[in-house]
């Protein structure tokens, strides 16, 4: 399964932990034969958020960097692009649904060239239960779904 990974995954590749999140998620994912994707637009994003604890002098600048380079050339790791106008113009109907635009590109990538997105994020899981959401996923992609890590790793 080809699954969308959210921003959240990559944080600890910047320097930035999260209590919650397994550090191995990409290699369970991976062990288990699923293709990894992040959205390019992931990468502004962790920059944004490094960028956040640079300037509080909890992060150098050049670990981000570090952690974006090593992202970018890792080839297990597909980087996708948000500038097709299909995942333009389902982001667009996804705005008005989400508050933030960027989960809407996320998503949109997904959506049109994933099986899966896989993210923490609660105004996107409380998509599945989203009559408009699902009648555009149904139309884009029917087999796609939403799931958090607990949710694709418990699968068979």
């Amino acid at each position: 399964m080809k699954v969308l990974l959210d921003t959240t995954y990559f944080l600890p590749a910047v320097g930035i932990s999260i209590k919650e999140l397994s550090k191995d998620a990409m290699i369970k994912l991976n062990t288990k034969g699923h293709e990894i994707a992040i959205s390019r637009i992931s990468l502004f994003e962790l920059s944004a958020k490094g960028a956040k604890y640079v300037v509080n002098n909890e992060l150098s600048p050049e670990r981000v960097a570090l952690g974006i380079r090593a992202i970018l050339y890792d080839d297990i790791i597909e980087k996708m692009s948000t500038d097709d106008s299909k995942v333009i113009l389902t982001a667009f109907t996804l705005r008005s649904l989400m508050v933030d635009f960027i989960d809407c590109l996320i998503l949109s990538t997904a959506l049109n060239h994933c099986d899966a997105l896989i993210t923490e994020d609660q105004d996107i899981l409380n998509l599945k239960k989203n009559k408009k959401y699902l009648e555009l996923a149904a139309t884009i992609n029917p087999i796609f779904k939403i799931q958090t890590l607990t949710e694709i790793n418990n699968q068979r």
